[in-house]
């Protein structure tokens, strides 16, 4: 045993000593034997090992390469909101404000609201019904149904509950929480399970009731949010991909400009410890740093996404945006060097109605015919976290 672990140690002394041997005639090589082939150039053998594509730099094209098309079809769209809408000058006699003051620095002329005893899940999956419908879709043919909202019924999700509702009793169903970036986070998602073969239909819905988390006495933030929600199904394909490229970003360094808190309240349990009763606080949000925010980003990542895609902006025959505030989107059009004429929007009807609002927006549109099957349509979603994301997708 003893004679067997000397020659396993001579041994690995060898294997070192070749590597250290090799490692020194590649170092020769590079320094002495490349430039004599280069013509004896000064530095030519630098340059020629600077144009060598590093592990890093072939990550990064691998993941940008990761972010092309997918075998994924958007072919059917739905949305629903509450019957309750609620004008500016109805808000008038809740806060200190006007429809002027309101639609001048928004676009917003109304929201429409859940009363009591109307859930979201109700408007998710009245959205997810009309999606099928639309499409010609069966719900038992859909095997993933993902929601995206952050105002659930039920703090452990409503997917569930929304799938069996629609009547998808076979699908795997959860929640995806990225706010105003949800859903379109969602459809990148459910994306790729399709993509790989993992399910052939899902279903993606957008939906929130932030109405529920407003500080009504703050007009700064109660003018904007409404409630609805949208939904689209989305097939694997074996042709022409309909999701051409997508990306992604988040930095939780902005949390502070737009958040929904935790304040719980302090409970005594006896001698032995404390806890806090759950409650959360309303809607925060640093407007000015929003804007800022959004108005820089979300060009950035629509052109990202275009480059992912390999379309140019030229091509664009939609561009739809998170419905937060028309200044935002005719900032965000200008930049890329798109008319308002190619906007999707209907913010003045809705206000913000958070991860609902993309696929709230798309469905008057394709309906009415002004969105047709084959158009290219540039996503972007953004808000909380602080997160942003884009994806280019051809309808139908």
């Amino acid at each position: 045993r003893e004679r067997a672990s000397a020659r396993s140690a001579d041994s690995m002394r060898a294997w070192c000593l070749r590597s250290s041997l090799l490692l020194c005639v590649i170092e020769l090589a590079r320094s002495a034997f490349v430039p004599h082939l280069l013509g004896g150039q000064a530095g030519a053998s630098t340059r020629l090992i600077q144009h060598i594509p590093t592990r890093t730099s072939n990550l990064r094209a691998v993941a940008a390469a990761g972010r092309g098309s997918r075998q994924a079809r958007l072919i059917g769209i739905g949305s629903c909101a509450p019957d309750s809408r609620v004008s500016n000058e109805e808000l008038e006699q809740i806060v200190e404000t006007s429809d002027e003051w309101i639609s001048k620095r928004t676009g917003i002329r109304a929201r429409h609201l859940l009363r009591p005893g109307e859930g979201l899940s109700d408007l998710a999956s009245k959205a997810a019904i009309r999606a099928l419908e639309n499409a010609g879709v069966d719900a038992s043919e859909v095997e993933l149904v993902i929601l995206a909202t952050s105002s659930p019924d039920d703090l452990f999700g409503d997917a569930a509950c929304v799938a069996r509702s629609i009547g998808a009793s076979g699908a795997v169903a959860f929640d995806l929480t990225a706010a105003c970036s949800g859903f379109l986070f969602g459809v990148n998602t459910a994306a790729q399970f399709l993509h790989t073969g993992a399910y052939k239909t899902a279903v993606v819905v957008g939906a929130d009731a932030l109405s529920r988390w407003v500080d009504w006495t703050d007009r700064n933030t109660c003018v904007l949010f409404g409630d609805g929600a949208g939904a689209v199904v989305i097939q694997a394909t074996d042709g022409e991909p309909g999701v051409l490229g997508f990306e992604m970003h988040s930095n939780g360094a902005g949390r502070d400009d737009l958040n929904l808190g935790y304040s719980g309240q302090t409970r005594e349990l006896a001698t032995v410890t404390s806890v806090t009763s759950g409650s959360y606080q309303p809607i925060s949000m640093v407007g000015k740093e929003v804007y800022k925010f959004a108005t820089s980003k979300v060009p950035e990542v629509l052109q990202e996404a275009l480059d992912n895609a390999g379309v140019s902006v030229d091509e664009v025959d939609w561009l739809l945006m998170h419905q937060a505030n028309i200044r935002i989107m005719e900032t965000v059009a200008k930049k890329l060097g798109l008319p308002m004429e190619k906007v999707i929007s209907n913010l003045d009807e809705y206000g913000n109605t958070s991860a609902g609002s993309i696929p709230l927006a798309l469905d008057p549109a394709v309906r009415s015919g002004k969105v047709k099957k084959g158009d290219i349509i540039a996503m972007a979603g953004f808000g909380a976290g602080l997160s942003w994301g884009a994806a280019v997708v051809r309808w139908g």
